[in-house]
């Protein structure tokens, strides 16, 4: 018998409706349809976004609890309060610009059922402009516990919008924490230490949006002195070395100082695929 799980999302006021009725669209399509949908509203949203929320929760009144907070806490305290506020025991994550792939939850909740010592799964993630037809790139996490625990030491192993996690590992972890852009990976290493035991599929489970922007907001020595500063926080909990941390902030350095142009080329080539 297959699992029951919930859809975890998180909405604020920039986000485009077009993407989030794509989102939405993409969940509605799976061949397995989750059981629950856990919408949080991070702040007051548009009359856009309220729109689509509000047609898709008319359309799946019983699966979808709709739960709307006054002001932009950031996803870190979001996600938590969703993680809480969801039924089931196992949780998946959607972010609200991204499409899922058809069978991504059918696909996951095959390998769940192959292995029940497992807390934490994802896949690969197909990065696009305009259409999910137009790839620019492609991140591939490692596949085995063991691979993802040594990736982890340096690096994020999974694609956050890929994840599905078991709610109890995660809040016996301390659940989600305020580290921004670094929320997902900070939990993952929290989980591998606490024991966690993970696994991500060789499946491509979600095309997620890209752009020159996201290459951008990576660049210039504010931001490397804040992911250093992030990572600190991550690299504290016990599972990297020394070697590690020189490693990781050596290269962040690296990839930060370089232009605009060449930064995104190096994320294509060496740290896609």
């Amino acid at each position: 018998m297959v699992e029951k799980f919930s859809v975890l999302m998180s909405v604020y006021k920039n986000e485009k409706p077009d993407y989030l009725k794509a989102t939405l669209k993409s969940l509605e399509k799976q061949t397995l349809l989750a059981n629950e949908y856990v919408i949080v509203c991070d702040g007051p949203l548009t009359a856009e976004l309220d729109s689509v929320i509000d047609e898709f929760q008319q359309k799946h009144e019983a699966q979808t609890s709709v739960h709307r907070f006054s002001e932009n806490r950031g996803l870190g305290h979001s996600l938590a309060d969703g993680v809480k506020l969801a039924k089931h025991e196992w949780i998946a994550r959607m972010d609200t610009d991204d499409i899922a792939v058809q069978n991504r939850f059918e696909l996951q909740m095959n390998e769940i059922q192959k292995n029940v010592n497992l807390q934490i799964i994802g896949g690969q993630i197909s990065e696009f402009e305009d259409e999910p037809s137009n790839t620019v790139s492609m991140r591939k996490v490692p596949i085995t516990h063991q691979e993802i625990l040594e990736f982890a030491k340096q690096r994020n192993p999974f694609n956050h919008m890929t994840v599905m996690y078991k709610k109890s590992a995660v809040l016996a972890a301390g659940n989600y924490l305020p580290l921004q852009g670094y929320e997902d990976y900070y939990l993952w290493v929290r989980m591998l230490v606490n024991g966690a035991e993970a696994y991500n599929l060789e499946n491509v489970l979600v095309y997620a949006r890209a752009g020159e922007d996201m290459f951008k907001r990576r660049g210039g020595f504010n931001y490397y002195r804040y992911s250093v500063k992030a990572y600190n926080t991550i690299y504290r909990v016990g599972l990297a070395t020394p070697k590690d941390w020189l490693v990781r902030n050596g290269g962040q350095l690296l990839v930060n100082l370089l232009p605009n142009d060449l930064r995104g080329k190096f994320y294509k080539k060496i740290l896609r695929k």
